[in-house]
């Protein structure tokens, strides 16, 4: 009798089979026990009838647990009724560990708890779904990659300056001398494009922001493709396919994590090239538009609507709730969890709305977007916009500028619509040693530093260009999560270095 994994039972119906895995639910009928059972790649009803197992079968799952670890036999049923349309009609059964007092119950827990608790949390259905959607993500890059022919090269971690500002490192002792926890692959890339043409970094990097915003995590995964002989036209039109990739593959593969998310499909199956492409100038006027005004006050009455609808769904519960059942009490309970939060969320949004349209009808040319603008700027469109030539001075120093106006740099972000904001951000660098040099000393960077990265354009420079995609902001966005910490493992926030 050969152990199978719960994701390929569909084709083992018929067939007697053995599990090993994890008890996630269980309830009891008169002579039946019914077990929700996980083992890492998905859920199966077990149902265990006291008339055809052993003495002992019966036992282990009168006894067993939440979270207690056990073997399964028995035969696999068609049921589409059923968690991954089977179930298992149970003939033996035998437990590992017996669990006590697991602390993660089907009840609702509040979100500091849970990630107290994270190391277990993940066990659970929700973060389990936003793993898988991770991993496919994290496949769909390196495909799509290495479709196009580029080569995956490593960027060291440890370095000797900053590449994205002073003011987000976090500094080592090295052996004597200060080092830093990079920031970002890019300048290694770009030594790496010039050997190889065209390549991708795929590793950790580290920003010591004292943010604690929904969007920022200490430390998080960055991919960082460097292109030779690419200008800021290639190089967004690389970031549309991109991205068109990602979001197809997980509507592909990952329908049901999807679904258990709630995440509405409609809008990533608009994801589609081309994206629209905006200056900043265009940005910029955009976003002091009475069309922006106009969204803004449509929002405020969506919101209004919805927190009415909610209201009354809360009190008709109250209103049913002493009449019900136990299990359906403990339902209420978790919808009335579910309801007070999307509340909070709405009360926090009608605070916030008239504040970002009087930030974005003052806006001045020359400032950088924040994310009530992002957020603003992505309303007036149903997929990724792309927004290019920001003014220089907002822009990092490697940035070539634009022949057509020296003020701009060719640079680009990508926002991602429904308010997740800049998931890439890039352009094309400059190529030119004297403009370089001038840039380094201009903002006061040490110049030994950067001697090997003045190589580059002393020996065969080309034009060349690059950018960078979070990953975490990427999977907030594919699952539609409303906080970055839910998209890796174990988040590292400001204040949170464990488990």
């Amino acid at each position: 009798m050969k152990p199978i994994t719960i994701n390929s039972l569909r084709e083992e119906v018929g067939a007697t089979v053995t599990l090993k895995g994890w008890v996630q639910q269980k309830r009891a009928s008169k002579g039946l026990f019914f077990l929700v059972l996980r083992d890492g790649t998905g859920l199966v009803q077990c149902v265990v009838n006291q008339g055809t197992v052993d003495e002992s079968s019966w036992e282990d799952t009168t006894v067993a647990t939440q979270e207690t670890s056990l073997i399964v036999e028995g035969e696999v049923l068609a049921d589409e009724r059923q968690i991954g349309g089977v179930e298992i009609q149970v003939s033996k059964i035998e437990v590992i560990q017996i669990v006590e007092d697991y602390p993660i119950t089907p009840k609702p827990h509040g979100t500091e708890f849970l990630m107290d608790r994270r190391h277990l949390w993940l066990r659970s259905r929700r973060p389990w779904a936003v793993m898988r959607v991770r991993n496919r993500i994290i496949m769909s890059i390196h495909n799509f990659f290495q479709e196009r022919g580029f080569l995956q090269m490593d960027a060291p971690l440890l370095t000797k300056s900053a590449v994205e500002g002073t003011s987000t490192l976090f500094e080592i002792d090295y052996f004597g001398s200060s080092a830093y926890l990079t920031q970002s692959g890019q300048l290694h890339g770009e030594v790496l494009a010039m050997a190889f043409n065209k390549i991708y970094t795929f590793g950790p990097v580290f920003r010591a922001e004292k943010s604690k915003t929904r969007r920022h995590l200490t430390e998080f995964w960055m991919i960082e493709p460097e292109m030779a002989f690419y200008d800021l036209d290639m190089n967004m039109s690389l970031a549309e396919d991109f991205l068109v990739r990602i979001a197809s593959d997980a509507m592909r593969d990952c329908k049901e994590e999807l679904e258990l998310l709630g995440r509405n499909l409609d809008a990533l199956n608009r994801v589609q090239v081309p994206f629209p492409r905006l200056t900043y100038c265009d940005a910029v006027e955009l976003l002091r538009s009475d069309k922006t005004q106009g969204l803004v006050e449509a929002r405020q009455h969506e919101l209004l609507n919805e927190q009415s609808d909610l209201e009354r769904e809360r009190t008709e519960n109250r209103a049913n709730y002493a009449r019900l059942k136990e299990w359906k009490k403990r339902r209420i309970d978790a919808r009335e969890i579910e309801i007070n939060t999307r509340l909070d969320q709405i009360e926090e949004a009608l605070r916030n709305l008239p504040k970002w349209w009087k930030s974005a009808s003052a806006f001045e040319w020359g400032s950088d977007f924040g994310g009530s603008d992002e957020t603003l700027l992505t309303w007036h469109f149903e997929r990724p916009v792309i927004v290019h030539r920001y003014p220089e001075a907002v822009k990092a120093f490697y940035m070539k500028r634009d022949p057509e106006d020296d003020r701009l740099a060719l640079g680009m972000d990508v926002l991602a619509p429904e308010g997740f904001g800049e998931i890439i951000g890039g352009g094309q660098r400059a190529d030119d040693l004297a403009f370089l040099e001038a840039q380094v000393q201009r903002h006061d960077l040490p110049e030994e530093a950067f001697e090997w990265y003045f190589d580059l354009r002393r020996y065969g420079t080309v034009p060349h260009s690059g950018f960078g995609l979070g990953l975490e902001r990427t999977v907030a966005w594919v699952c539609g999560l409303e906080h970055i910490r839910e998209t890796i493992p174990f988040p590292r926030t400001l204040g949170r270095l464990v488990p």
